[in-house]
């Protein structure tokens, strides 16, 4: 069904479902287990400990990739498009395209670097990409109603905007509660010291993350009008 769709926008509609299935599957192997409690983990928590380790790491990581390809194209669609309506400067279309490979390092440093083995560096990773997400799709809003009417209608700028704003209001309390947190584990369970932080911590966190995915959907139909070729030149001697 994802080749089917017209231009490019099989793309983020791979990166939607594949970052989906990463969250949920990598939740559903650890509470099985028993490693996490049902109730709104950390999303990192849900791929710490064997089994599902191994399944978050190799599936975020492949998110990360699907995500820089659909920057990518999202940044050449932009450039195509200000050819015709010079709507935005490129450098701010370069710049927005930066800032979202940074939330994709990110994402491959918490993917990579596991909370309870390397914590800092896993922290660290983590803030780089849920700081560099948000500022990434809200730049991205910003672009999109600086192209309505021609590009976007003002209904899907109004949703990115909102996503942008969600996203961006749980981001803060995410860290604020995080910071307040003062032991590393995954084991969490109601009533123990700092289980209320990690709570509130945990459903910013998901919050943010869900942003995310909402907002790479509303690419799909800017997607559908745009298409990459590839020529091939052959000289002959």
């Amino acid at each position: 069904m994802l080749c089917c769709m017209p231009g490019v926008a099989f793309v983020p509609a791979l990166l939607v479902s594949w970052s989906s299935a990463a969250f949920i599957i990598s939740y559903v192997i650890a509470v099985l287990a028993g490693h996490v409690e049902p109730l709104v983990p950390y999303i990192s928590d849900t791929g710490t400990k064997p089994p599902e380790s191994g399944v978050f790491g190799f599936m975020i990581n492949i998110t990360a990739l699907l995500a820089v390809i659909t920057m990518y194209i999202r940044y050449l669609l932009i450039e195509k498009q200000n050819e015709s309506s010079h709507f935005v400067r490129s450098s701010c279309n370069m710049f927005t395209l930066c800032i979202g490979w940074m939330g994709c390092t990110g994402m491959g440093i918490v993917a990579t670097f596991q909370e309870l083995a390397v914590p800092s560096v896993h922290d660290i990773g983590a803030l780089v990409a849920f700081g560099s997400g948000v500022v990434y799709i809200t730049l991205q809003s910003i672009i999109s109603y600086k192209s309505c009417p021609r590009w976007n209608t003002y209904f899907v700028c109004h949703v990115r905007m909102a996503i942008s704003v969600i996203s961006c209001i749980a981001f803060i309390p995410m860290i604020v509660f995080a910071s307040k947190v003062s032991m590393t584990k995954i084991d969490w369970t109601p009533g123990e010291k700092d289980y209320t932080y990690h709570f509130m911590s945990a459903i910013c966190e998901w919050t943010v993350a869900f942003g995310f995915i909402f907002f790479f959907l509303t690419y799909i139909r800017d997607f559908q009008r745009f298409s990459l070729r590839i020529s091939t030149e052959i000289h002959e001697d």
